[in-house]
């Protein structure tokens, strides 16, 4: 495999970029958010060495969803553009849900 930015990351990176983006703006930690939906291009392969920019808008709240318009650029290219879908939830209910979840995984 080629040595470049792979979209696996690419997408990490975009939701880590939204993460703060809306931090500030809610009760965190006891309210945090949770990707739902990801809808991205990936244009043009980045190389190691440089720098990719993530610029994140909040373009809808509908509720707890929130989404997020997204373009990125590595400094030579536009590497990728698109959206992101984010839940806020209640951390605390969150967590009691997925311990549930794990214990009925292991029976």
């Amino acid at each position: 495999m080629p040595k470049f930015f792979a979209t696996g990351f690419m997408v990490g990176l975009f939701e880590w970029a939204c993460i703060q983006a809306i931090n500030p703006y809610i009760d965190w930690p006891d309210e945090q958010t949770v990707g739902t939906a990801v809808n991205l291009t990936h244009e043009a392969a980045t190389p190691p060495g440089l720098t990719v920019t993530v610029k994140v808008k909040l373009e809808s709240v509908e509720g707890r969803k929130l989404t997020f318009s997204i373009i990125a650029g590595d400094g030579v290219d536009k590497i990728s553009e698109g959206t992101h879908e984010r839940f806020i939830i209640s951390a605390s209910k969150f967590n009691v849900k997925m311990k549930a979840k794990a214990l009925q995984g292991t029976q």
